[in-house]
């Protein structure tokens, strides 16, 4: 009896010790994963360049006093612009040519020049100085203009000075309003008045 016990608790233990073993293994451990951190780069800056050239139109209002001579009137100019500018980084310096046609009907009482008489068109050779603000770009304008009245009166040359504003819409496109005060010398009247012309437009510009 005692052999049967002690031969059984000798089983158990040789199939107990496999099992043993086993459960000692050490477990393998699980690699951890390497994060490889994400570099965010920043989109390059819109350029706002505002250097070349361009080409454009205009639609303005305009109002016209020659209290010397008693007349005064208004209406609308439309035209086209082509001009070059070069940014020197803070200062934008450039050169237009700009005409515009329209209708600008003038009241006269004296009757000698009382019949249809009107500005028909003005041609302008300008200067602009700029400042580069970004998209925006305030300047002043100044140069010399030419303006054509009905038959009633001859051409008129004169000059002008002005402000305006221009903003960037995109790399090819900018839009802008423009205020100026114009002077013409009625050189064909007695006493030689002289004639102000002011135009206030918007402005629509494509960039080379």
């Amino acid at each position: 009896m005692m052999f049967l016990r002690s031969s059984l608790v000798a089983l158990t233990a040789l199939a107990a010790g496999p099992a043993l073993a086993a459960g000692f293994e050490p477990v393998a451990e699980t690699p951890v994963p390497v994060v490889t951190p994400v570099t965010v780069t920043p989109a390059a800056p819109v350029s706002n360049d505002w250097s070349g050239f361009y080409v454009g139109g205009d639609l303005s209002f305009g109002s016209v006093e020659a209290d010397d001579i008693d007349i005064e009137g208004d209406g609308h100019l439309t035209g086209v612009h082509v001009g070059y500018q070069r940014d020197f980084g803070r200062f934008v310096l450039g050169g237009e040519l700009e005409h515009d046609w329209g209708d600008l009907s003038l009241e006269d009482n004296d009757p000698a020049t009382a019949d249809d008489l009107s500005v028909e068109r003005v041609a302008r050779a300008k200067l602009r100085l700029g400042y580069d603000a970004g998209r925006f770009l305030p300047y002043v304008t100044a140069g010399v203009a030419r303006a054509s009245f009905s038959d009633v009166l001859d051409d008129a040359d004169g000059r002008f000075l002005g402000l305006g504003v221009s903003y960037q819409l995109n790399d090819r496109f900018d839009v802008g309003a423009e205020v100026m005060r114009h002077r013409f010398d009625l050189e064909d009247v007695a006493g030689e008045p002289e004639a102000d012309v002011t135009t206030i437009g918007l402005r629509g510009s494509l960039r080379f």
